[in-house]
């Protein structure tokens, strides 16, 4: 990466560390995983993830504490607790989605089934890449840190104009993209 250097000491400074005091263990990914596969109860976790009581109780509890998950009574039965992801949980789907991928290419030894494919195609999905905000697929080449106030302040002095930019739900040409890029 180019351009200025992260202050790699000052850890106030990087999400990524705040991220993982959240989210750094094994337990709170799986747990993760399996609201995403549509658990909401203690029990359930439980018995599908084969973890200590005592442990699972922790976790969700820091989950909970940190806006990831929502605990909440059940409508049919007020004495039962429910765990529901929240969208602070739900925006950390791509980063699972890319620590999975990561781990079928790089640490697993066999073909997994079931496949996550996309609801309309039923295709699997593509690998998590990083986008630019038009859409063009990034490597690590193509990155650049810049100071906020510098943001948009391209190297020949102009500034760039973010009307392109993608919102959630805009589809790209992936294709096209990375034939332009590429």
């Amino acid at each position: 990466m180019g351009g200025m250097r992260e202050p790699l000491r000052d850890l106030v400074y990087c999400g990524l560390p705040q991220a993982l005091e959240v989210m750094g263990e094994r337990w709170s990914f799986m747990i993760l995983r399996a609201s995403f596969n549509g658990l909401h109860h203690f029990e359930e976790f439980l018995s599908e993830l084969g973890i200590a009581r005592n442990i699972l109780s922790n976790r969700l509890a820091k989950l909970v504490e940190h806006g990831i998950l929502k605990r909440d009574s059940c409508p049919d039965d007020r004495r039962k607790v429910e765990y529901r992801l929240t969208e602070k949980g739900f925006d950390l789907l791509p980063a699972m989605l890319a620590l999975r991928q990561w781990g079928q290419k790089y640490c697993v030894e066999f073909v997994e089934n079931p496949v996550l494919v996309d609801e309309r195609d039923r295709l699997p999905i593509g690998p998590v890449s990083i986008l630019a905000h038009d859409g063009r697929i990034l490597g690590p080449h193509d990155l650049w840190l810049s100071a906020r106030e510098d943001v948009g302040l391209r190297a020949d002095g102009s500034r760039a104009d973010p009307a392109g930019s993608l919102a959630r739900g805009d589809v790209v040409d992936l294709a096209s993209k990375k034939a332009v890029s590429g």
